[in-house]
């Protein structure tokens, strides 16, 4: 009968194969909860809040609404605060476009900015609709706003942003501004009811 034994070699590559596996998973494993206490540090000592954006006033002028087209001047001013002690912002590509029911009726960009903790920045946006399409029953819709007097929009900022603590930034990230529920009147005689937004980043 055959002698099966195993090779004294062969059993002692298994124990030290299994050991580097073990230990490679422990250094791995200390890796990450090091990396989620670093990250957690951090946090509870910046402690970041969320940017805050609201739109103080707004206005409309130049209304055209022919063939379901829409020509327009829009007027916003917009108001963007960031409440952190510790954390400075640095907004590099900023977009605003302005929505009537779902569909966007007119878009300009905004000059990079840059935030110091604890600071407010106003943005002034005009933005031009110039034969913006409206489907048959939005622009019905619209038409009958206008002659109500005061018209409903949604105004949508979009921003690449950056965090500084100290002399460390973040990479890039995409920061959405939504401003519902945005009332414009037709006549200069009314005022403009300031409109808060919400902020996903």
């Amino acid at each position: 009968m055959a002698n099966t034994a195993p090779h004294p070699q062969h059993a002692a590559a298994g124990p030290r194969h299994s050991k580097l596996l073990r230990t490679i998973a422990i250094v791995l494993l200390a890796l990450i909860i090091i990396v989620a206490l670093a990250v957690l540090i951090i946090w509870l000592v910046i402690k970041p809040k969320r940017l805050v954006y609201t739109i103080e006033d707004g206005s409309i002028h130049g209304f055209n609404l022919t063939n379901d087209h829409l020509d327009a001047n829009f007027y916003f001013a917009i108001r963007a605060y960031n409440p952190n002690k510790k954390v400075k912002i640095y907004n590099d590509k900023v977009e605003v476009s302005v929505y009537y029911n779902d569909q966007k009726v007119a878009f300009n960009s905004v000059s990079p900015f840059f935030q110091p903790h604890q600071n407010v920045t106003r943005l002034g946006v005009s933005l031009l609709a110039r034969n913006a399409s409206l489907n048959h029953e939005d622009s019905k819709d619209l038409r009958l706003e206008k002659s109500s007097g005061e018209i409903e929009f949604e105004v949508k900022v979009k921003s690449r942003i950056r965090y500084r603590v100290g002399k460390w930034k973040s990479s890039r990230r995409t920061m959405k501004v939504t401003c519902k529920g945005v009332m414009l009147h037709t006549s200069s005689s009314k005022g403009f009811d300031r409109s808060y937004c919400d902020v996903d980043l």
